[in-house]
């Protein structure tokens, strides 16, 4: 009985030091160097790529990175918190490094992120690249207000789980392809800051993207039901490089509809301020895939 007992004991330990490893390890990818002077007006234009004031935005009406809409997934209703430099209730608060830490490894000074925010993404933006989004940040009108809370259901609501998810799930690391290159370019903005991987492709019950599908649709996730956007499916719906620009442009479609909801808020808020190089890189991409 003695030998069981000791049995049991050590497998309760090995199966504590593993929830621990799960729920704790810590989560980063290679160092970025955040000796870097941040350009503004590129970070705007960064904000933009990023898609960051269709999420943080609430509609027409909402002050300018103040708090987005609230965004219905399975695991909970999600508000996009307010990222205006506030001290006290957008990231005024934040240095570069704390941000470059949210964006790169997920984790905020209250904890670990939900992929809800799109860091699998961010992670691959180059150092200057997150150096000068932030300075772009940092210069946005300041909005003294909360954006309101999160309600997400039990046990999702326990952040500590979430290491569990980033261990299984996430893998930090840089974007490595020559962005000089259109399809490269076109590459990175798919996979990163644009995240177009993100709502075109189906999820598993965790939550976590299915990336041997990347871009044939989702039938619902936190953008809602996105249709699939590969080479195929694009060219099927009359689709070429010059029509996938300017319907990335003005949201009409080859079949002469609008494209509207959670799109058309990417359009306007997002892809109609692109330049026409990386419209064409983005369109280049996919018809190539």
């Amino acid at each position: 009985m003695r030998g069981i007992f000791i049995g049991l004991g050590a497998i309760a330990a090995i199966g504590g030091v593993a929830a621990g490893a799960l729920l704790f390890w810590p989560i980063s990818g290679p160092a970025r160097n955040l000796d870097l002077t941040g350009d503004a007006e590129r970070g705007s234009y960064l904000i933009r790529v990023g898609g960051c004031v269709s999420c943080h935005t609430n509609g027409a009406d909402g002050a300018l990175l103040a708090g987005g809409a609230p965004l219905e997934t399975q695991f909970g209703t999600f508000v996009a918190p307010n990222i205006t430099p506030d001290a006290e209730h957008g990231i005024g608060a934040w240095d570069l490094e704390t941000f470059a830490r949210a964006m790169s490894d997920g984790i905020s000074p209250q904890g670990h992120l939900y992929p809800v925010f799109p860091y699998e993404h961010y992670t691959l933006m180059p150092d200057q690249d997150i150096a000068d989004l932030y300075a772009a940040l940092m210069e946005i009108e300041p909005v003294a207000a909360p954006a309101g809370d999160s309600e997400v259901a039990f046990p999702f609501n326990m952040r500590p789980l979430l290491g569990a998810w980033k261990t299984l799930f996430f893998r930090p690391e840089r974007f490595t392809g020559d962005q000089s290159d259109p399809l490269e370019r076109g590459r990175y903005l798919a996979y990163g800051p644009a995240h177009c991987v993100a709502c075109h492709t189906p999820r598993n019950a965790l939550g976590a993207l299915e990336w041997d599908a990347a871009f044939t649709g989702s039938p619902g996730g936190p953008g809602g039901r996105a249709p699939a956007i590969t080479a195929a499916a694009l060219a099927e719906d009359g689709y070429d490089v010059p029509t996938l620009v300017q319907t990335l442009k003005d949201g009409f479609t080859p079949g002469f509809d609008v494209l509207g909801g959670p799109m058309g808020e990417v359009i306007t808020e997002g892809t109609s301020h692109w330049s026409d190089e990386d419209l064409e890189a983005l369109a280049g991409y996919l018809l190539a895939e």
